[in-house]
């Protein structure tokens, strides 16, 4: 795609998203390939618009603005699908942020190190920016997840009312903290290791977020967060009659969920792995985990309490074992600030094993 391209595309597809929006009206099965399309398109246009506000405003708002903007998307998926149901489908939120850190720390952290180790021998990252990421993951997974599966006063995998919004408090207390952490107090641990690299990250975000006004660009956003809620209200319903159809565990509809909200960043990621920027790309896919679970786990607390939902957020004991290993892995591959393609392979491997045992409970 050429440069002119790639700089309309984000302006063009909210717009072909609401031609398919009034397309699909009255229609049940035949369009939705067309509303898959349109909505994979136009959540890449809302991030890409989320993107340049969070450069034009700068830290640590930008960064919130961002996060906001991924959670809206995530949340918006959620209830659609969960409502889709005859009987609201209490799990999707816990099979959505688990399979979103499921493919983060094995999926997406395995590509870029095997990337970066393919092209350029040894990845090499700061650390220190990197443990406080997987120290406030590892704290929001087992708590959010992990946790229901071990208290009273609920029957079940579920928080009792008081717990479930204490725990959706203490979730934004550590992403809040973290925050702070990444863009104000030690901002330095997670710049790149070089430089140069640097200073090209800042030349190439600061083009990118000159080329629309503000304005425009917040209504652009604003039109495709409205696209995106409208279009998985309308793919909802066949999307879930297609995976009963086929048999598909419930748990692939959070797989589905999470593999659309982390498509941009997980290119991001990618893209920066390749340019051997590897702490960038751990920022781009740990701070997407974050934010999926620090926002996305508060925000469907308080809309279930409100209505009077009561949501099954324990894992089972398959998924538990994953979610640990993957967590123990993580942390042992990146505690040294320096990888290689072995250590890429081990976490694409654990990725396969989670998609294959979603698959084949």
């Amino acid at each position: 795609m050429s440069a002119a391209g790639s700089a309309r595309w984000p302006w063009i597809w909210p717009l072909v998203a609401w031609v398919v929006i009034g397309i699909a009206l009255g229609t049940s099965y035949g369009a939705w390939p067309l509303l898959v399309v349109a909505l994979v398109a136009v959540v890449l246009a809302a991030v890409h618009h989320a993107e340049v506000i969070a450069e034009r405003i700068g830290e640590p708002f930008g960064t919130l603005v961002l996060a906001v903007a991924v959670t809206i998307i995530e949340v918006a998926l959620i209830v659609s699908l969960m409502l889709a149901e005859t009987e609201p489908n209490m799990q999707l939120p816990r099979d959505t942020v688990f399979a979103a850190v499921m493919i983060i720390i094995t999926g997406m952290v395995g590509l870029c190190l095997l990337t970066g180790g393919v092209r350029h021998g040894e990845n090499t990252f700061g650390e220190l920016g990197v443990s406080s990421a997987l120290v406030t993951l590892a704290a929001l997974s087992i708590l959010t997840m992990v946790l229901p599966n071990h208290t009273t006063t609920a029957p079940g995998a579920a928080y009792s009312a008081s717990q479930l919004a204490f725990v959706a408090l203490v979730s934004l207390v550590l992403y809040g903290a973290f925050i702070f952490v990444q863009t104000v107090k030690h901002r330095d641990y997670f710049l790149d290791a070089t430089h140069e690299q640097i200073v090209a990250a800042t030349e190439q975000h600061a083009a990118v977020a000159t080329r629309a006004s503000m304005p425009a660009t917040l209504l652009a956003l604003l039109v495709s967060l409205a696209a995106v809620v409208l279009l998985a209200k309308s793919l909802a319903p066949t999307l879930t009659a297609a995976l009963d159809a086929i048999g598909a565990p419930d748990a692939a509809t959070g797989v589905f969920i999470a593999a659309i909200v982390l498509l941009p960043e997980s290119l991001a990621a990618y893209r920066a792995a390749a340019l051997n920027r590897l702490q960038t790309s751990l920022n781009l896919a740990l701070g997407s985990a974050l934010a999926s679970i620090g926002l996305t786990i508060p925000v469907v607390a308080a809309l279930s309490l409100a209505m009077g939902w009561t949501l099954e957020l324990g894992l089972g004991s398959r998924e538990t074992v994953l979610l640990l290993l993957g967590l123990f892995v993580c942390s042992l591959s990146l505690a040294k600030g320096r990888t290689m393609v072995l250590h890429g392979v081990v976490h694409l491997v654990l990725f396969a094993v989670y998609l294959f045992t979603t698959i084949v409970p």
